[in-house]
């Protein structure tokens, strides 16, 4: 009688671990900051706009994004925020890469959809996730009332050279053939949260990744919310031109060499200062 009760009992606690495992779900919020520091010709670019240029674009960098996860699906979207203010007396233009709106991941399909406005039309690029070459380490540290173990990997990315241009004084052409560099990408994971979903691109660790430093930019999750009451659905994203992660590289590189030629131009025709900027990475 006794096996029976112990059989009974234990039964009932793995349907109960499955169900609470099918349930789970969570959301986090990230922070992001990037690092800037270019240098500016004095004779051009006085100290005063030169920290307000510095200062405005700290602040493009400096955003909000929500992960919504379970075990299997993640949903990564930015919190939308006001624009920065421009600095009086002048327009700047920044041209970067990166960015989603709607970043679906399926770990389990091992698969993403990623719908993205770019240039005034909807995007939907749908591949296959990319199989990271983590490296974990020993070390921890504390984020919040979690425990984190660090990983680390290596990617070669195009050296792209963070510049300015003035009045066109300088050639920041992508037409230029890029050189290949290689950085070191570190990520803190907690296996408190064990799903392999984490901010932007990330993922595949034994643990929901909290941080991660590719040594220009850092993502750090600031607030998590387990199992919260109302739920959160996450839904794959539908709407969009479909196309594969290739296509749409090639369609972006075409468009920004379109708006660099379009700034260049204007700049050749307008009266006052035109300042274009590009941050590489």
């Amino acid at each position: 009688m006794k096996v029976l009760v112990k059989l009974v009992v234990l039964s009932t606690l793995l349907l109960v671990s499955k169900v609470s495992a099918q349930d789970f779900q969570g959301v986090a919020t990230y922070k992001s900051k990037r690092k800037v520091d270019i240098k500016l010709d004095s004779t051009q670019v006085n100290s005063e706009m030169h920290q307000q240029m510095m200062e405005m674009l700290k602040k493009q960098f400096e955003r909000t994004y929500i992960l919504t996860f379970n075990k299997e699906e993640s949903m990564y979207t930015e919190e939308e925020s006001l624009a920065p203010p421009q600095p009086q007396g002048m327009q700047m233009v920044v041209v970067s890469s990166g960015g989603s709106d709607k970043l679906y991941k399926n770990m389990k399909e091992k698969r993403y959809t990623n719908q993205n406005e770019s240039f005034s039309k909807l995007f939907l690029i749908k591949d296959s996730l990319q199989v990271h070459d983590w490296t974990l380490g020993s070390e921890t540290k504390n984020i919040g009332e979690y425990t984190c173990f660090k990983a680390t990997m290596t990617r070669e990315i195009e050296d792209v050279q963070s510049g300015i241009s003035v009045n066109g004084d300088k050639d920041l052409s992508r037409d230029q053939t890029p050189k290949m560099k290689e950085i070191t990408i570190t990520a803190w994971y907690t296996p408190q949260i064990p799903v392999s979903a984490g901010p932007g691109n990330y993922h595949g660790l034994p643990g929901l990744i909290l941080e991660v430093n590719d040594g220009s930019e850092t993502v750090i999750c600031s607030k998590i919310v387990i199992n919260p009451k109302n739920g959160s659905d996450i839904t794959e994203p539908t709407k969009g031109k479909a196309l594969n992660q290739e296509a749409y590289d090639k369609i972006m590189d075409k468009k920004l060499k379109e708006m660099e030629e379009r700034m260049r131009s204007n700049s050749r025709t307008q009266d006052g200062e035109s300042i274009e900027i590009r941050i590489g990475g």
